[in-house]
């Protein structure tokens, strides 16, 4: 082949991997967006079909039980179906259900709905991160895995904002439909891209995927209603634990060295990869759990508006974004990457921490700030975490191994929600109850404060006023405890940089797809 040719077919390859790598961030988008922007209209939605909070609970619960169940059989259906195949299934079927879900009339049709945008979002994540990995070499994974991170990292973050806007101008509808042309952009520039693979009949472990499947349900199941069923209190969450350990122990025990099962389970022998999902879970935790509370601390304690709740995400996203792009194109290149996962873990923990300093007088930038620090945080460490996990797994179980890496993102950002729960919840009786113990009808400190209210500790009207400022204070505290909570969760992943592997910048590329 002459030089001319050469030149030619790598500057033509080269096109097309920028158009794999927009039109796959899209595909990212669809499901990341979705796991936050909903949240942000459910009080709408409750609204909307009179239901309590427990059936609310639901049309969160189902999304993430169907996606968290079915990621890890990404795998399996790449070599039964083709990836094409797969990923066009699963972006039309994932805008199908999203339409069906903004028509819902009911909540039972709406968790149905809600079901099926959980199948097949399932797919996108983890066949959208191989398909770019196949896509490019080695030394220019850096910079795909950037803008693919703005979609996997700045979509949910600033999904509260985008939420927000669409509730309070539209409808809650209006959060659904906005997947649909997303989608169609998507289903476009895919179709166009990739092409056609064999496929190949396998046999399916049904005992085993029966295993994992009623594993990682009741794991969700606890996860999400443990707060609101009082724990282990719950005989419910009582039956969902001892399913959990025995169909988790059955799996591992008769999944070892066995050729057709679910799992590959020999991926997990590779530390960097091991290490990685060990990191990315804890980073879920650190991450989605400060996500998850910040809207509920301005709104329900510090009195924000909806729209300037969700403006609150902008900042952050915006770092994330900037750090994404200069970490992909430029940092990652010329650092050892695990310097970068050390300093991304420090600034997300520290970011958290500072939210956790606050008091009731924050303004917007007192908020906003942290916010900043960790999206800078994030950049980081999502672009040379995702690079150094699979630099090891070769290209023929790159969608099985970012189906796993894509559970375990799912279940820490899952982790991190119910434990900053159940952080609030519990913190929030003790503080009051500290509190409420140093103050008495006698008290100089509590007859001096309500003195300009004309008002006495030991009245009806005092007593309630008392009770109120204990209960606010005793929240921000609750509050205070959570964030640093989820800044502790990123500095207990630093010990585990010291697992990964340093990668070879000998090594040879891993040829294009």
């Amino acid at each position: 082949m002459s030089a001319a040719a050469v030149s030619e077919e790598a500057s033509g390859a080269g096109a097309v991997r920028w158009t794999i790598v927009l039109a796959v961030v899209l595909t990212a988008v669809l499901e990341v967006l979705d796991s936050t922007i909903v949240n942000v209209a459910l009080p709408q939605i409750q609204a909307a079909f009179g239901i309590t909070n427990d059936q609310t609970v639901w049309i969160l619960t189902s999304y993430i039980v169907a996606s968290v169940v079915v990621m890890p059989l990404t795998g399996f259906f790449v070599r039964r179906f083709g990836r094409r195949r797969l990923i066009i299934s699963a972006i039309v079927g994932f805008a199908t259900f999203s339409a069906l879900c903004g028509l819902s009339w009911s909540v039972e049709i709406m968790v149905a709905c809600r079901l099926g945008q959980g199948i097949f979002g399932a797919f996108l994540i983890p066949l959208s991160q191989s398909i770019l990995f196949d896509s490019f070499p080695k030394e220019k994974r850096g910079q795909a895995m950037a803008f693919f991170g703005l979609g996997v990292v700045v979509a949910p973050v600033l999904g509260p904002t985008l939420g927000a806007l669409l509730t309070e101008y539209f409808s809650w509808r209006a959060v659904f439909y906005v997947n649909l042309p997303i989608a169609a952009f998507a289903l476009t520039m895919m179709t166009g891209e990739l092409k056609s693979e064999d496929t190949k009949r396998i046999t399916v472990d049904w005992v085993g995927l029966a295993l994992m499947v009623g594993a990682i349900a009741s794991l969700q199941l606890m996860l999400d209603l443990g707060e609101s069923r009082d724990w282990f209190a719950s005989k419910l969450i009582q039956v969902a634990a001892i399913t959990l350990v025995a169909c988790a122990v059955s799996f591992v025990l008769r999944g070892r060295g066995k050729r057709d099962n679910i799992i590959d389970f020999s991926l997990f022998r590779d530390r960097s990869f091991a290490g990685a999902n060990v990191a990315i879970l804890g980073f879920g935790v650190a991450m989605f759990g400060s996500i998850a509370i910040l809207p509920l601390f301005v709104q329900g304690l510090l009195g924000y508006p909806v729209l300037d709740a969700g403006r609150l995400f902008i900042p952050r996203g915006i770092a994330a974004g900037f750090s994404m792009v200069l970490t992909g194109s430029v940092l990652v290149t010329r650092f050892d990457p695990r310097k970068l996962l050390v300093v991304g873990l420090i600034l997300t923990g520290s970011g958290n921490i500072l939210l956790g300093l606050l008091n009731l007088d924050a303004g917007f930038w007192n908020l906003a700030w942290p916010g900043v620090v960790s999206g800078l945080g994030m950049g980081l460490f999502f672009v040379p975490m995702s690079t150094l996990a699979f630099q090891n797994i070769g290209p023929d179980r790159q969608d099985e191994a970012s189906g796993i890496y894509g559970v375990t993102r799912s279940l820490g950002s899952s982790v991190g929600i119910a434990l900053v729960g159940w952080q609030v919840a519990s913190r929030l009786q003790f503080h009051y109850a500290t509190l409420a113990s140093g103050i008495t009808p006698f008290d100089a400190a509590a007859r001096a404060w309500l003195a300009p209210l004309n008002l006495d500790p030991a009245s009806p009207e005092g007593a309630a006023q008392i009770a109120a400022q204990i209960q606010q204070q005793a929240s921000l505290l609750a509050f205070q405890d959570a964030f640093w909570l989820t800044g502790v969760a990123a500095f207990a992943m630093l010990p585990v940089v010291l697992i990964l592997q340093r990668p070879n910048p000998q090594a040879a590329p891993v040829a294009a797809h």
